[in-house]
């Protein structure tokens, strides 16, 4: 079989998808074209269509990937923590580092992807259920070492934390301010999950 060259099917595909991050982000998902896409990727306007149906396609594609791979490098960062609060710290300060790491993909997951209907209404984000799984596998590991409260509601909490990160994120990008840095919110929300909100002994029913 002949090697594949810079410019075979796969080359020309990852091409469009980084292009579209920086259109989506840049333009916004509604008032970025096709057109606008396929100059930055340098492709033909019909070559999109090769690969993706429509504008709506392109995007859910370029969640499930990146959403993928997103999976696949926070398995790998937790793999190396010692016990689930370690590895939960992990998850919480990787997911808000990639606000700096991966920025303009980020906006485009937290912001772009809300507008389509499509992804709102048809669509399965397997990759996302992937991502709550493993905040699940955390916190059940949790309950087995005893660090956890063994009647704590998995599936509500995961619910909370990931709540929580997209909450922040999304007001960081909105507004860059300093006091909502993702190395500050990180650490501050670890303090939340762990320590609680109440001063020692002042939890509701104590005293």
């Amino acid at each position: 079989m002949a090697r594949r060259g810079p410019n075979n099917g796969g080359d020309k595909r990852d091409r469009i998808l980084r292009a579209a991050v920086k259109i989506f982000s840049r333009k916004g998902f509604f008032n970025s074209k096709v057109s606008e896409i396929a100059r930055a990727a340098e492709v033909a306007d019909g070559t999109i269509y090769l690969y993706f149906r429509n504008k709506d396609d392109l995007l859910i594609s370029l969640f499930e990937e990146k959403m993928g791979e997103v999976v696949a490098d926070v398995r790998r960062r937790i793999a190396a923590g010692g016990n689930a609060l370690d590895r939960l710290r992990i998850f919480i300060e990787n997911h808000m580092d990639l606000l700096e790491r991966e920025s303009g993909l980020v906006e485009v997951l937290q912001v772009e992807l809300r507008q389509s209907t499509k992804f709102l209404k048809d669509y399965t984000p397997v990759k996302f259920f992937e991502y709550l799984e493993i905040i699940s596998d955390i916190l059940e590991e949790g309950k087995r070492e005893g660090i956890l409260r063994p009647d704590l509601n998995v599936s509500v909490a995961r619910r909370a934390i990931f709540g929580a990160l997209d909450e922040l994120s999304l007001t960081y990008i909105l507004s860059r301010k300093p006091k909502y840095h993702p190395t500050v919110t990180a650490a501050e929300l670890c303090r939340l999950l762990l320590e609680g909100l109440c001063v020692p002994g002042a939890a509701a029913g104590e005293g």
